[in-house]
């Protein structure tokens, strides 16, 4: 069982593994989460824009483990863009969840879906969000904050102005998609960065040159990547709503050499993720 966490500077601690509930409604999720802290998970991942916190919430009441004893993430919609829909948004997560506290909040994107990654940066409003989390940090509604698919430049915009400084950076980071220039300054500055979709939404599992390596270790594929992320010193949170895969997932105490890691660093980018190619619940923009 893969049990081991990351200490933040405020003394908070996240595990290294986590569920991540993308797609489930609001039942999938309740179940999810009942059948995660089953197999030995204690770290679920959320968002407002995944439109399921409630059920998210029922399975926490629900799975017979106390709520200290879990840490919860949620993420600020990101067409949030001021101090006001911030801290609106933040109250509404707390009551769908029905939590006091939620242990991690994440401003979801730098920009709005429909405008991801184009030219307008939001630095004056993302900066405008991340007091509203400061807010909600010294006020006790949730114990560390962080950010999601921010670029260097959107860090240094926070880390300009921040009286707290981001303790996370969620993003897109699995075996054929590695941002390392992302991830190197993100810990050069002290922010644990936490890899989304880090089984490439499925679209490595029959890459050959990874099932190879996988073959060599004993292990799937998914275990591999999962593996490979955590020895490139960040968080993982898979998807899935399979209590055996959940299961599997927890499987990776085993070392992959420097070799190897090299290997998988420079696996050819995928480039179609099919069906999971776009975000559908965050306005249709490609991934």
């Amino acid at each position: 069982m893969f049990n081991q966490t990351h200490t933040f500077s405020n003394s908070v601690k996240i595990p290294l593994v986590g569920l991540g509930t993308w797609l489930l409604d609001d039942d999938q999720a309740a179940q999810a989460v009942r059948d995660a802290v089953s197999a030995g998970y204690r770290h679920i991942d959320t968002a407002q824009a995944y439109m399921n916190e409630a059920g998210i919430g029922e399975g926490i009441r629900s799975c017979g483990i106390a709520r200290e004893e879990l840490f919860i993430t949620t993420k600020v919609v990101a067409e949030a863009k001021t101090y006001d829909e911030a801290a609106k948004s933040i109250e509404e997560s707390l009551t769908k969840l029905g939590m006091d506290y939620i242990d991690l909040l994440i401003i979801h994107s730098p920009q709005p879906w429909v405008e991801f990654r184009e030219e307008k940066r939001y630095d004056k409003e993302n900066q405008a969000v991340w007091k509203a989390m400061e807010d909600a940090y010294k006020e006790g509604k949730v114990k560390a904050i962080g950010l999601s698919n921010f670029l260097q430049d959107d860090i240094e915009n926070i880390l300009e102005s921040c009286e707290i400084k981001p303790m996370v950076n969620q993003i897109l980071a699995h075996v054929s998609n590695t941002p390392i220039d992302v991830i190197e300054f993100c810990q050069e500055k002290d922010i644990l960065v936490e890899a989304y979709s880090p089984i490439a939404h499925g679209a490595v599992l029959n890459n050959k040159e990874v099932k190879v390596i996988a073959d060599k270790y004993g292990v799937s594929v998914a275990q591999l990547c999962l593996r490979y992320d955590i020895q490139l010193g960040l968080v993982v949170i898979p998807k899935t709503a399979n209590p055996e895969h959940m299961k599997n997932n927890l499987e990776i105490d085993f070392e992959i050499s420097e070799e190897d890691m090299e290997t998988l660093k420079n696996v050819e980018q995928i480039q179609d993720y099919g069906e999971h190619s776009y975000f559908p619940v965050f306005g249709g923009k490609l991934t």
